[in-house]
C-alpha cells in the first residue's frame, strides 16, 4: 500500500508534509501524531472529511497526497480540572486508571504484531543491572568513545550508530514507563526492523509479520553486549569483562567430545560461553531440571578426521561458570516441511520458582559454590518458622524477627556472576498459539516479593505465583517459551560472620 504525504491541523497548528502509511495500521500514525504534538494516541480523535478514522482499519477513506486531517485531543497537563472531586469507584475506572490508582507499572502499545518485541523488553527490564545502565546510556559517535555531551533526543544524534540509536531507543522507552506513562515505541520498533531487516517481513496484505520471540531476544542481547559497558570490569573475571551482558547474562561450559564409532581417536576437549540453557523437551521430560540435564549430554553426528566420514560423538558438558541472571529458552518449536512452519510442543512441563542447576556444574565449580550454600539452610529455616506462626495466627512481632542483611550474590573476583547455583524465578516470557510465526507473545514478571504482573502489552494487570506456575504448557493456554532466573538474594542474620571469612574457614 502506498504512503502519502498529509496535512494535519489541530487547533491552530498546522502540521504540513505528514507522512501517512496505510500499509501500517493507524495506531502507527496516531504514535506519529503523539511525537508532534504530545497528545496520547488515546486522547486523540482523528477525521477526514467528516469521517473518524478508526483505531484498526483504514478501510472506506479516500485518501491522498496533500489532504488536510484533522485532530482533536487535548495534552494530559491541558485538561480543566473540575472544581469539586467525584466519589471514583474502581468498577467504574477504565484499565489504566485502576493501574495508576493501584501504583502498577505500565505497559508498552502493540504497532501491530510487536508484542514478540514488547514481551522481551519487559522481560529485561527486570533486571536492576541492565535497567540502569540503559538508562544512562550515552551514544558513541562512529570510531569513538561515548559522547557524553550528546543530547538524548532521538532525532538529534544524525552522526550516531545505528546500534547506539536503538540502545536509546529502548532507553527512552525505559524513561517513559518509569514515568508512568504507556510507552509507545514507534521509533524503537521502526529501528529493530531497519537494523534487523528479517524482522520486517511484511504478509499479502502489506502487514508486518508476527516474528519469533527467541529470535528477537538473541538478537537484542548481541546488540547490547556491543553497546552496554560492563560495571566496575576489573572486578570481573577477564574473559568476562568485555560488556555489562557479557558479565551478567554469560555463563561458561566445558564439553567433552567422544567419538564412538573408534576407540583410537582421542577425546577432545572444549570451553564455550552460552547466554542461554536449552530445556529440551521430549515424552519423558516432564520438568525443567530433567530436560536441561537431557541437553547436558547429546549424540551429535559430525565429521571424522580419523574415519574420513561422518560419525556419532557424545557430547557431555559441565557449566564452569554460571551468570548471575540465567536465561532458559524452552525448545517448543521445530519446523515442519510439509506446512513450513515452526509447529509447537505443546507438552506440559513444569518449572520452579526457586531453581538449583548445582548438578549441573563442574566438580571445580561445585567447590567453589559449597560454602555459601551452606548459608542458605539458615535462611531457609526462618522462613519455614514465620511461615509456621503465620498459620497457627500468631505472626512474629517485628521486634521477633532477627536483624538481617544480604550478602552479594556474585564472587568476590568475579563481579556478576552467581556463587551458589540457586535461582529465583523474575520473569517468564509466553506464547499462546500454534506457530512461532502466529499467535501471541506475553511478559509474566515478578513485581514485588511473591506479587506478579501480566504484561499484556499495553494491558497491565495483577497475578499470583500460582497464575505462573500454570504456564508450563499442556494445552491452547500461554505456555512459557523463555524463562529468566536472577540470583536467589542470601538473608543472613546480622552477627553471622561476613562471606569472606566463611570462604576462609572452607579452605
Amino acid at each position: 500500500m502506498p504512503a502519502y504525504q498529509v496535512k494535519v491541523k489541530w487547533g491552530k497548528e498546522l502540521y504540513p508534509d505528514i507522512e501517512l502509511d496505510t500499509g501500517e495500521p493507524p495506531m502507527v500514525f496516531r504514535a506519529q501524531l503523539f511525537a508532534l504534538t504530545g497528545v496520547q494516541p488515546q486522547r486523540q480523535k482523528i477525521m477526514l472529511k467528516g469521517a473518524t478514522i478508526r483505531e484498526d482499519s483504514w478501510d472506506g477513506l479516500k485518501i491522498k497526497n496533500g489532504v488536510t486531517i484533522l485532530m482533536m485531543g487535548s495534552k494530559e497537563e491541558d485538561v480543566p480540572v473540575e472544581p469539586t472531586e467525584k466519589t471514583a469507584f474502581i468498577e467504574d475506572l477504565s484499565e489504566a486508571e485502576r493501574n495508576t490508582m493501584l501504583q502498577l507499572p505500565v505497559g508498552i502499545k502493540n504497532l501491530g504484531n510487536t508484542c514478540y518485541l514488547n514481551a522481551v523488553i519487559q522481560c529485561l527490564k527486570t533486571v536492576p543491572e541492565l535497567h540502569t545502565t540503559v538508562k544512562e546510556f550515552k551514544p558513541k559517535r562512529p570510531g569513538g568513545a561515548a559522547d557524553s555531551s550528546a543530547s538524548s533526543s532521538l532525532l538529534t544524534l544524525v552522526e550516531v550508530e545505528s546500534g547506539s540509536l536503538l540502545t536509546l531507543a529502548i532507553q527512552d522507552c525505559y524513561r517513559t514507563m518509569d514515568s508512568g506513562k504507556t510507552a509507545v515505541p514507534l521509533v524503537l520498533v521502526n529501528l529493530f526492523r531497519s537494523t534487523f531487516p528479517r524482522f520486517a517481513e511484511q504478509g499479502e496484505q502489506g502487514m508486518y509479520m508476527q516474528q519469533d520471540a527467541s529470535e528477537c531476544w538473541t538478537e537484542l542481547m548481541r546488540l547490547l553486549m556491543q553497546e552496554v559497558p560492563a560495571k566496575d570490569s576489573s572486578k570481573t573475571h577477564k574473559s568476562f569483562s568485555s560488556s555489562l551482558i557479557d558479565q551478567f547474562f554469560c555463563g561458561e561450559h566445558v564439553s567433552e567430545w567422544k567419538c564412538g564409532e573408534s576407540e583410537e581417536e582421542e577425546v577432545v576437549h572444549k570451553t564455550d560461553k552460552f547466554q542461554q540453557l536449552m530445556c529440551h523437551i521430549n515424552q519423558d521430560v516432564k520438568y525443567l531440571h530433567t530436560g536441561l540435564v537431557a541437553r547436558m549430554q547429546e549424540q551429535i553426528t559430525k565429521r571424522s578426521e580419523l574415519l574420513d566420514r561422518d560419525a556419532v560423538y557424545t557430547k557431555k558438558s559441565k557449566i564452569s561458570r554460571l551468570p548471575a541472571y540465567l536465561a532458559v529458552q524452552m525448545i517448543r518449536f521445530f519446523y515442519k516441511e510439509k506446512e513450513a512452519v515452526n509447529a509447537k510442543i505443546l507438552k506440559d512441563v513444569k518449572f520452579p520458582i526457586i531453581l538449583d542447576v548445582f548438578d549441573l556444574c563442574t566438580p571445580e565449580l561445585q567447590k567453589k559454590l559449597t560454602p555459601i550454600r551452606e548459608k542458605y539452610k539458615d535462611m531457609d529455616e526462618r522462613q519455614i518458622e514465620e511461615e509456621r506462626a503465620l498459620k497457627r495466627g500468631k505472626p512474629l512481632a517485628p521486634e521477633d524477627k532477627p536483624r538481617t542483611r544480604a550478602l552479594p550474590f556474585s564472587f568476590e573476583d568475579d563481579y556478576g556472576s552467581n556463587n551458589s547455583g540457586f535461582y529465583k524465578l523474575q520473569a517468564v516470557l509466553t506464547h499462546q498459539g500454534r506457530s512461532s510465526s502466529s499467535g501471541h507473545y506475553v511478559a509474566w514478571v515478578r513485581w514485588k516479593g511473591n506479587e506478579w504482573l501480566k504484561c499484556d502489552d499495553d494491558d497491565v494487570t495483577s497475578v499470583t505465583e500460582e497464575d505462573i506456575l500454570k504456564l508450563s504448557g499442556g494445552g491452547d493456554w500461554h505456555c512459557a517459551y523463555i524463562l529468566l532466573y536472577g540470583p536467589r538474594i542470601l538473608e543472613v542474620v546480622e552477627d553471622l560472620k561476613p562471606v569472606d571469612e566463611v570462604k576462609m574457614e572452607a579452605e
